[in-house]
């Protein structure tokens, strides 16, 4: 499980996940990704990265907006790889999430 962490001047902190987001690494990320949820004001999380997504990791972007919802802190999901946008298609989540979806012209057709 590899995340990557950045800050720009402004405050931003980007978590780029360069990995699958599965039962198996959830509990890790979860730690991780929340550690760094309540120290920050603005938090962007780069799902290109991501290989492979199902339930456990589904939930685990849910709990975070929820959470980032309790504590004021806007929570941004910004590109998003194949895997995941399959799994907002299919459950029609990007509405929830909110977040602009940007589709490059050589996605696959599903």
């Amino acid at each position: 499980m590899s995340i990557e962490v950045k800050q720009d001047k402004k405050g931003t902190v980007r978590l780029a996940i360069q990995d699958e987001m599965t039962i198996y690494t959830a509990l890790q990320q979860k730690k991780l990704l929340f550690s760094h949820l309540i120290s920050a004001k603005t938090l962007q999380i780069d799902l290109a990265g991501v290989s492979e997504i199902d339930s456990a990791g589904l939930q685990l972007l849910l709990f975070l907006k929820r959470e980032a919802g309790h504590h004021e802190i806007k929570l941004s999901l910004i590109q998003h790889s194949q895997a995941v946008l399959d799994v907002m298609e299919l459950l029609n989540l990007s509405k929830y999430f909110g977040d602009p979806i940007v589709i490059s012209a050589d996605r696959k057709s599903s």
